[in-house]
C-alpha cells in the first residue's frame, strides 16, 4: 500500500487489510476461545475438584499443541521441572529462590541452545506465564500465604489454565481456584468476553492497518511527499525520522493491546477473571491501560500500564522484596528480572535496562521537585488529600505536561526498535543488535541524552 495515492489506499483498505486482519484473527482463536468457554460450563457443573483438574490440563495440553504443536513439549518440561523443585523443597523455606534460579537458568539455555531461536520465541509468552506461575506459588508458600504444596494435578491444572496457558495473563494460584469454584453466568460476564474480544480486534487492526501508514496517509504531514516508501526513506530531517519512528513504536504498542485484551478475553471466558466484592464477582480483568501507555503522565506509569499482572507480579515477588536494598537496586532489579522473563536478546535487555534507568531518574528528580515546590509533580498521580500545597495550579499543569511530553518521547525511542522487520532476524542476535543500535543513532541517541540532562539536573537541585 505505500505506494499507493491517498484515495485509492482508503477505497482498497477495508477490503485488503481490514476484512481479512480481522478474519484471520478469529480463525486463528476461534478453538481457544471454544475451549474456554466449554471450561467455563464445566466449572459450573458441580463436577469433583480432580475432574476440574484434570480437564483444566487436558484442555492446556490440547490449546497448546493447537498453537505449538511439538514444539509445547519445552512448555512441559518447564512445568514438570518446576513441580520437581517443588516437592524436592518441600520442607525448605527458600523455594522461591532455588525454583527461581531454575526457572531463569532453563530460559537462559533455551534462548541460547535447546532449540531453533524462532520457534523459541514464538513460545516466549507461554514459557514465561509459566515461570511466573511456577516463581509466584513457590514464593507464596515461603511466606505463608499457602500452606502446602498442591497435589500434582491442582499444579498442573493451575499451570495450563485453559484461558491463561497461551496468551496469559498470570493469575494467583488462589485465583485458580476460585475460577473452579464456577460462579453462574450473568451479563456483566458476557458483556466483558464481547467487549474485551472487540477492543483486541480494534487494535490488532489498528496495529496491522493503520500504524504502519500512519502519517501518510492517516495524518499527511508532508503531503504527497511521504505517500511513496521510496521518497520516504529520501527524505530528511529530524521530524520525519521521529514520525516514523512513532509509526514503528504505535504498531508495536498496538500489537501489545491486542494481545492483553485477547487474554483479557480467554481469561474471563474460562472463568478466571473476576474480583469478589461482599462475596460477588464482578468481571474487572484489566490486563493493559492504552491511554496511560499513549498519555502517560510519567515512563514509570506507562510502564506499570503496559502489562498490569506482569506489574503487579513484579512488585509483589520483586520490587517489594528488593527494596531494602534502595529504590535505585529495586528498579534495576524489577528490570533484570522481566528481561529474563522475556527473554535474554540484545534489543530487549537495552530497551528495560534504559527504562529502568530512566524510571529511577525521573522518579528521584520528580519526588526531590514535589519537595521543593510543595507541589503533585510526583511520577504517580497524588491522591486528592495529599499534604502538597500546590495541587491544580497552572504551572503545576505544565510541569506535569512537560514530563508526559517528556515521557512520550523516551516511549517513542525505545519502542523505536521493535519494528516488524525485526521479525525476520531471530537467526542472528547482531542482526538485532545492529539494527538497535542503528535506529538509536538515527534519533541521536536522545532519550538517553534527555535521561543524563534529567540526571544532572536531579543532582544539581538542592
Amino acid at each position: 500500500m505505500g505506494g499507493w495515492s491517498r484515495h485509492k489506499f482508503f477505497r482498497e483498505l477495508a477490503s485488503g487489510c481490514l476484512l481479512p486482519t480481522a478474519r484471520q484473527g478469529a480463525e486463528q482463536v476461534w478453538q481457544l476461545l471454544l475451549v474456554c468457554l466449554l471450561s467455563r460450563l464445566l466449572w459450573m457443573s458441580g463436577l469433583p475438584p480432580p475432574v476440574k483438574h484434570l480437564w483444566a490440563v487436558g484442555g492446556g495440553f490440547y490449546v497448546l499443541y493447537l498453537f505449538f504443536e511439538l514444539h509445547m513439549v519445552w512448555v512441559v518440561l518447564l512445568s514438570l521441572l518446576c513441580y520437581l523443585f517443588l516437592f524436592l523443597c518441600r520442607h525448605s523455606n527458600t523455594r522461591g529462590a532455588f525454583l527461581s534460579v531454575t526457572v531463569f537458568v532453563y530460559l537462559l539455555l533455551g534462548e541460547l541452545h535447546m532449540m531453533d531461536t524462532s520457534d523459541w520465541h514464538k513460545m516466549r509468552g507461554s514459557q514465561m506465564v509459566v515461570a511466573m506461575k511456577a516463581v509466584s506459588l513457590a514464593l507464596d508458600l515461603d511466606r505463608g500465604a499457602l500452606t502446602r504444596v498442591p497435589s500434582p494435578l491442582q499444579f498442573m491444572g493451575y499451570i495450563y489454565c485453559v484461558g491463561t496457558v497461551v496468551f496469559g495473563p498470570w493469575v494467583s494460584f488462589s485465583s485458580y481456584l476460585e475460577a473452579l469454584e464456577g460462579r453462574r453466568l450473568s451479563f456483566a460476564w458476557f458483556f466483558k468476553v464481547c467487549w474485551s474480544w472487540l477492543k483486541s480486534q480494534c487494535f490488532l487492526m489498528l496495529s496491522n492497518c493503520v500504524a504502519p501508514y500512519l502519517f501518510p496517509y492517516f495524518i499527511p504531514v508532508y503531503g504527497e511527499r511521504l505517500l511513496r516508501s521510496k521518497k520516504r526513506r529520501k527524505i530528511r530531517g529530524w521530524l520525519p525520522k521521529w514520525l516514523m519512528a512513532y509509526e514503528n513504536t504505535l504498531s508495536f504498542h498496538a500489537s501489545n493491546y491486542f494481545l492483553a485484551h485477547l487474554s483479557e478475553t480467554t481469561a474471563t471466558l474460562s472463568g478466571a477473571g473476576f474480583s469478589l466484592e461482599k462475596d460477588h464477582p464482578r468481571w474487572d480483568l484489566t490486563v493493559s491501560r492504552p491511554l496511560e501507555v499513549e498519555f502517560p503522565r510519567s515512563v514509570g506509569q506507562a510502564a506499570a500500564s503496559w502489562n498490569l499482572p506482569v506489574t503487579r507480579f513484579l512488585r509483589t515477588y520483586v520490587f517489594d522484596r528488593a527494596v531494602h536494598f534502595g529504590t535505585f537496586w529495586a528498579i534495576m532489579l524489577t528490570y533484570a528480572a522481566a528481561a529474563l522473563l522475556h527473554g535474554l536478546s540484545f534489543h530487549l535487555c537495552a530497551v528495560l535496562a534504559s527504562l529502568g534507568w530512566t524510571t529511577y531518574v525521573e522518579h528521584v528528580l520528580r519526588k526531590r521537585l514535589a519537595t521543593l515546590l510543595d507541589a503533585c509533580v510526583l511520577s504517580k498521580k497524588c491522591k486528592p488529600n495529599c499534604a502538597h500545597r500546590n495541587k491544580k495550579a497552572l504551572w503545576v499543569r505544565a510541569i506535569n505536561l512537560l514530563f508526559g511530553v517528556l515521557a512520550l518521547i523516551h516511549l517513542t525511542y525505545l519502542g523505536s526498535v521493535f519494528s516488524s522487520s525485526v521479525d525476520y532476524m531471530e537467526e542472528d542476535e547482531d542482526d538485532f543488535s545492529h539494527y538497535a543500535i542503528q535506529k538509536w543513532t538515527e534519533l541521536s541517541w536522545t532519550s538517553h541524552w534527555l535521561t543524563f540532562a534529567s540526571w544532572i539536573s536531579y543532582r544539581l537541585v538542592l
